[in-house]
């Protein structure tokens, strides 16, 4: 053999090593926003597993505010479905929007539970509803820093498929598309916990 074959093979077995390499990078870092996702995903259980607790410990007390513990029960059920759909499939497009869009609305109707506390002091002194209620307050708080760490490692995978030459190799490998950060609608209020006055 020549050693211009030689030289051919390897090119050609550095070409493979480099993109076997570049293949494991991206799985490395797209095992990382999955399991940044799987953290989110506990906070969210864990939100979703309080709320029958809340809506319940309030029925008691709110005879006239039907509509919005049937709200909140409502948006609960569609946010557990949007997790679920989500934990398959997590930064996809889809399954993070439809995520978003059914958390902000679970927390639009907290906030909707939370203004009509107000107008019952009972619940409010209530030893259960406080401590529902500071359980939710620190999930809230949980959710919000796992949603940072998984929207931090999504931005690293999608920067560095981005970059060249991972860029043409990832195509070719299955890794063609950008991840999806985590945002709710309603981004700014969620970064701050909810208000729960008593």
């Amino acid at each position: 053999m020549g050693t211009e074959i030689w030289i051919v093979i390897a090119l050609v077995v550095i070409a493979a090593v480099y993109v076997i390499y570049l293949y494991n990078k991206l799985t490395s870092y797209q095992t990382q926003y999955e399991n940044g996702f799987a953290q989110i995903e506990t906070q969210l259980k864990r939100r979703h597993d309080l709320i029958p607790n809340l809506v319940n410990t309030a029925k008691g007390y709110m005879d006239h505010e039907a509509s919005v513990l049937k709200e909140v029960t409502e948006a609960r059920a569609a946010a557990e479905k949007a997790v679920d759909a989500a934990h398959d499939r997590p930064g996809n497009p889809e399954t993070m929007d439809l995520l978003s869009r059914a958390e902000s609305a679970l927390t639009s109707g907290l906030g909707r539970l939370n203004a009509t506390f107000e107008a019952y002091p009972d619940l409010k002194a209530d030893a259960n509803m406080r401590q529902l209620a500071e359980e939710l307050a620190t999930t809230e708080n949980r959710v919000a820093y796992s949603r940072q760490a998984y929207n931090d490692l999504v931005q690293k995978y999608n920067e560095y498929r981005r970059s060249f030459p991972p860029v043409v190799i990832g195509k070719l490998v299955g890794h063609g598309e950008d991840a999806q950060l985590l945002e709710f609608e309603d981004s700014e209020a969620i970064q701050k916990p909810p208000e729960v006055s008593f």
